[in-house]
């Protein structure tokens, strides 16, 4: 199974709406963002991913349900819209030649994924809701990996028990760096 992307987004995310923003300050998904072919979408907090979810549907369109759900029907929509004023937004979209406009297999990475997370983190994404199961392949599991590579491997933001430290800022971490290089 092999996943094309990421195409990275940024969302502001105010009550009522969302607005995003392009890694190339584009404010407009991409065309494969708002084609109907199956994706595989990570939100993340500073690349901290926070919940996980699969569409065939435009990803604009997908969002809006989440913003727009009430709980009338049973469906309360994202919960992380009221918690941040941005998150990050990345797509992984599956090969036209392998889905045959199947959500089956994304589905399945998407487990695989939430696995990974839940075993490097110690929990689950903090705002993970609902995760299908499907029985997984080798090519899943990859899958799953690589789109991992992506997110560093620190704590968890939602378990404390797992930081030991205070968090190192990136600029903190090159002047320690450089401190270590002169050192040397």
């Amino acid at each position: 199974m092999r996943l094309d992307g990421p195409d990275r987004y940024y969302l502001l995310v105010p009550k009522r709406r969302f607005s995003v923003k392009g890694a190339l300050g584009e404010h407009h998904f991409s065309h494969r963002a708002s084609g109907h072919a199956p994706k595989l979408y990570i939100v993340h907090d500073h690349d901290m991913p926070i919940y996980v979810g699969v569409t065939k549907q435009p990803i604009a369109n997908r969002l809006r349900l989440g913003w727009s759900a009430d709980g009338e029907h049973g469906y309360h929509g994202y919960a992380w819209r009221h918690a941040f004023k941005s998150v990050g937004l990345d797509i992984w979209y599956q090969t036209i030649a392998a889905s045959h406009g199947r959500l089956h297999d994304m589905e399945t990475v998407e487990a695989e994924v939430v696995h990974l997370l839940r075993g490097r983190y110690g929990q689950w994404p903090a705002f993970q809701t609902e995760i299908h199961f499907h029985p997984s392949t080798s090519s899943h599991r990859r899958a799953a990996r690589e789109v991992l590579e992506l997110y560093p491997r620190r704590a968890a933001h939602n378990n404390a028990l797992q930081r030991t430290h205070s968090p190192v800022t990136p600029l903190a971490g090159r002047a320690q760096a450089s401190r270590q290089a002169a050192r040397r």
